[in-house]
């Protein structure tokens, strides 16, 4: 088990908060403020009880290097923002005199950001000395950055070992949704797993396999699927040298007793661009010129009857080319009848990854489901069934 700010007496106290502010930015300006607004409630919640708040992250990949362009000085301003206008400090570095110094200027209830963490190469090799001097800033150590928590770095594993340690807010929600729905979920439990390659997810289908009662597997890597059994694909994304694995998945779920659903018709196209001619098809009469880009209605069908009586979703990646439209209708249509079932107290929905998150949010129902993760690498990795490092040192004590 891990602490919370529950479990902290943190008034008077400095807490040095891992969250994650690599956001989008445009021009000097964050474009997508919602990892900010995520870790705003346990800002809050911290400079409301009195403690000095010592916010750190990475910004991109500067590999131990100072890149004025991935500075996190412009995100303190939007950071503000988030927080209902509060000030927001910067300190123009993260360890040594500078940070040392805006530290001790902090009263309690202030907010001070420190500069890219990764401009060190300590950070990402959790190195003990750079830890350390990160670790002597602080009396407390907060983690509220699940996103970031599948890197042993020194912010998110190291540092965790030096102070006394808890989850914030955002990292005990992500923790809680996610363990009731794969370690403890209410039956019968479905996932959504698309992509367009079955190499990149492999490890969670065979994970998930295990793990749920029915398996639903869309994008390009039903393509794979369906080509592992004989059936005639077209012109479609097609990992061919990976039917054997395909086939070995899906004896592996029969054993298991895991459901696998693949579509039974297909929309398909010469081309995949906006507005390009597109027709319904079953899956016996794809033409050998065209893609399957989505699934067509008999499918979209077949996969809210397996819903229907299921108690928990997992869902990552969506079933279709859901940019383009029309072949979102797959991805829209099944995403609003989870959505439903949600609003209807039917169904515990919880989501995740880059491209499922936006997927969700162009078919409106983002926040119609019961837990939507803005963590990409940390969340497929926990579909994976690893052990996330930032987690398990939260747990250490």
């Amino acid at each position: 088990m891990f602490k919370t700010l529950d479990d902290l007496d943190f008034a008077g106290r400095r807490v040095i908060l891992r969250g994650d502010l690599n956001v989008p930015m445009r021009d000097g300006q964050v474009t997508d403020a919602t990892r900010l607004d995520r870790l705003a409630p346990t800002i809050s919640q911290l400079t409301e009880g009195g403690a000095k708040v010592i916010v750190v992250s990475h910004f991109g990949r500067p590999k131990g290097k100072v890149v004025p362009e991935m500075s996190l000085q412009p995100v303190a301003a939007a950071l503000s923002l988030s927080l209902g206008g509060k000030p927001v400090g910067f300190a123009t570095d993260c360890i040594g005199d500078t940070a040392k110094a805006a530290v001790e200027a902090l009263s309690d209830g202030d907010v001070l950001l420190l500069e890219n963490l990764r401009y060190h190469a300590g950070e990402e090799a959790n190195d003990p000395t750079f830890t350390a001097q990160l670790a002597a800033l602080g009396d407390l150590y907060v983690n509220d950055a699940f996103s970031a928590a599948h890197r042993a770095h020194a912010s998110t594993e190291g540092i965790a070992h030096s102070l006394p340690a808890a989850a914030g807010r955002n990292m005990a929600a992500e923790l809680k949704a996610l363990g009731g729905a794969l370690d403890d979920p209410q039956r019968p439990l479905a996932a959504i797993v698309g992509g367009a390659k079955v190499s990149s997810k492999l490890d969670v289908l065979g994970h998930l396999v295990a793990k749920v009662d029915r398996l639903i597997i869309g994008g390009g890597m039903a393509n794979t699927f369906l080509y592992a059994q004989g059936i005639a694909v077209g012109a479609s994304l097609c990992e061919q040298d990976l039917a054997d694995t395909a086939r070995e998945i899906l004896a592996q779920a029969e054993k298991q007793d895991c459901r696998i659903v693949l579509p039974v018709d297909a929309v398909v196209a010469v081309k995949f661009e906006a507005g390009a001619p597109s027709e319904t098809v079953a899956l016996d009469a794809v033409p050998d010129d065209q893609m399957i880009l989505d699934f067509g209605p008999k499918s979209i069908a077949a996969i809210e009857a397996q819903l229907a009586d299921c108690r928990t979703l997992v869902w990552n990646g969506p079933l279709g080319a859901f940019e383009v439209p029309p072949f979102d209708a797959a991805t829209v249509a099944v995403a609003q009848a989870a959505a439903k079932m949600t609003d209807a107290g039917s169904m515990t929905t919880v989501a995740g990854g880059g491209d499922t998150v936006a997927a969700l949010a162009h078919a409106g129902v983002a926040e119609r489901f019961s837990y939507v993760s803005t963590a990409g690498g940390a969340f497929l990795e926990w579909l994976e069934g690893r052990t996330l490092p930032g987690v398990a040192a939260l747990q250490q004590d």
